[in-house]
């Protein structure tokens, strides 16, 4: 199954199970364990997942975080789990003491709902203060998921997380930063523009107009900027229901040129006629093309049994073979037909004999 569709469906089981879980035992068994599962590791492997992994911290001894993933025989990633209802913000600091006398390259703090990435980019073996991958998994985000898969065990490469992490970390403050900026704009944000577009000081009051028309712009923007996606992407499904409409003219034009003759109905009574020994006649069907009259088993165009060429000038039966290239034979009249009895059965029986291989 692909990760996206595993994370999604792990998503829904959060959200209709996490008013019944009363526990962080329970947290850890119906939504932890099956997260460590999905990034390819053996929660039931003492040599990949190890729980109450021992860290001794300072003079404390026996100190144990949740889960060690262990790979190659190195601890690589420490879990420290809460129960669901928690606040995460009460623990980070009980895994960064963790992180500090291990040799583990990364952090996750959860509480099955949020998860939170750590490593050290701006210290090495001292855990960030932040994560540089948070989600919340009811709410997750194609590009998160895109993040959370280099830690599949298929393709985990410590060096290779570490050296995009740092980008990914910025980028998710400066997002956080400027959506606070957008829904609040500070002085130092409004005074940026205020200053470009008025023409004296800025005055206490001034930049308090213009904190509200800062806000009003920035929301005008942005309700701008979906509308503008909105009209494209509405333009283009327009552009594809025309194409569509387009083609079924075409293929209802090209139906409306096919005349279906007495000479092929006749011709097509005498099939049946032959192919009853074989098979029940209500399997038997035709469809009609401009070229070419074809007769099929059970009505599916894979099932060519023959065609026929049935014009004034010049008459034939077609057999298809392995390659399903055609196979001619001349007809004289249509009953020239009852000569091809022995085709007939065989290219019945090959078709059945395909269906149940």
């Amino acid at each position: 199954m692909e990760f996206k569709t595993q994370i999604k469906q792990l998503a829904e089981r959060v959200s209709k199970l996490k008013e019944q879980i009363q526990t962080e035992e329970a947290t850890k068994n119906a939504f932890i364990m099956p997260f460590i599962q999905m990034l390819g590791y053996d929660v039931f492997n003492p040599i990949e997942v190890v729980p109450e992994f021992v860290s001794d911290i300072g003079l404390k001894k026996g100190e144990k975080i949740d889960y060690a993933i262990f790979k190659d025989g190195t601890p690589t990633i420490l879990v420290e789990c809460k129960h669901w209802a928690q606040d995460l913000n009460l623990h980070d600091g009980q895994l960064l003491r963790y992180f500090h006398v291990s040799k583990a390259k990364f952090g996750l703090l959860t509480n099955g709902i949020n998860y939170r990435f750590y490593s050290d980019l701006v210290e090495p073996n001292k855990m960030d203060e932040k994560p540089f991958l948070e989600f919340n998994i009811t709410e997750i985000k194609d590009n998160q998921i895109d993040e959370l898969s280099k830690f599949h065990k298929t393709v985990f490469d410590a060096a290779s997380i570490s050296n995009t992490a740092n980008e990914l970390k910025f980028s998710n403050e400066l997002r956080i930063l400027i959506q606070q900026e957008f829904n609040n704009p500070s002085s130092d944000f409004v005074k940026h523009f205020a200053k470009q577009v008025y023409p004296s000081s800025v005055t206490s009051k001034v930049l308090e107009q213009f904190t509200n028309l800062t806000k009003k712009s920035i929301q005008q923007y942005i309700s701008d900027l979906i509308t503008e996606r909105l009209k494209s992407a509405l333009s283009k499904e327009d552009e594809k229901v025309k194409e569509q409409e387009t083609q079924q003219e075409m293929e209802a034009a090209e139906v409306s040129k096919i005349v279906t003759t007495v000479e092929e109905l006749e011709a097509f009574m005498i099939v049946k006629s032959i192919l009853r020994q074989k098979v029940k006649i209500n399997r038997i069907a035709y469809r009609d093309a401009q070229t070419y009259f074809t007769i099929l088993l059970d009505d599916n165009n894979r099932k060519t049994i023959c065609r026929l060429y049935l014009a004034e000038t010049r008459k034939q039966i077609a057999f298809l073979d392995a390659d399903r290239k055609e196979i001619r034979h001349e007809l004289s009249s249509l009953d020239d037909l009852f000569q091809h009895e022995n085709n007939l059965f065989a290219a019945v029986e090959n078709l059945e004999s395909r269906q149940t291989a």
